[in-house]
């Protein structure tokens, strides 16, 4: 039986320094009620989200549109590079990547991240087992969830993506069977 995930990175948020509360942008509120008229053919049948305020707030209209109640998965929320900041964001994600074993002080690998998602998702797919699921979260976690399945899905695929995109993976019986991008605000699509 085929269980659909579609997961949904968050739109534009304003920059706070409160990773769970940092709300979307004006711009971010208006390509989240894009995603509305982009998924009305897709039927479905549950929304969870990451529990941080962005992520919920991109998924708000899908579930009112859909009248689904969005529950909140902690394994979906992004991950965490540092404690606190570091002077080059760009220096920082790169280093995780290059060596899916280190971390920053305070942060997660891009391992131990990645077996947080997947374990994540695993529930997920047991859970609602030929379901059409939603997923509002982050692009670090999603890619490297990803990336369990196909290598292709790397630093280079997560530079590339929007604020929002929507990724459909599809599942048989829980083995992946691979995806497509549904939409993004470029409004691209294509097979992965």
């Amino acid at each position: 039986m085929s269980t659909n995930i579609y997961f949904i990175r968050h739109a534009h948020s304003r920059y706070t320094p409160d990773e769970l509360g940092r709300p979307l942008s004006e711009d971010g509120w208006r390509d989240a009620d894009r995603i509305i008229e982009h998924m009305k053919n897709e039927s479905i049948d549950h929304i969870l989200s990451s529990p941080y305020k962005r992520a919920i707030q991109t998924v708000s209209g899908l579930a009112e549109a859909n009248n689904k109640k969005i529950e909140i998965v902690d394994g979906f929320k992004e991950r965490k590079l540092t404690e606190g900041s570091h002077d080059n964001f760009e220096e920082a994600i790169k280093a995780v990547w290059n060596d899916p074993d280190f971390a920053w002080e305070g942060g997660e690998s891009n391992n131990v991240a990645q077996r947080r998602g997947i374990r994540a998702l695993e529930d997920v797919l047991k859970k609602y087992h030929g379901k059409n699921v939603a997923i509002g979260t982050h692009g670090n976690i999603m890619v490297l969830i990803m990336n369990y399945y196909d290598r292709q899905f790397d630093y280079h695929f997560w530079r590339q993506l929007s604020m929002p995109d929507i990724y459909k993976l599809n599942f048989e019986d829980g083995k992946y069977m691979g995806g497509e991008r549904v939409w993004n605000i470029k409004n691209k699509k294509e097979s992965i």
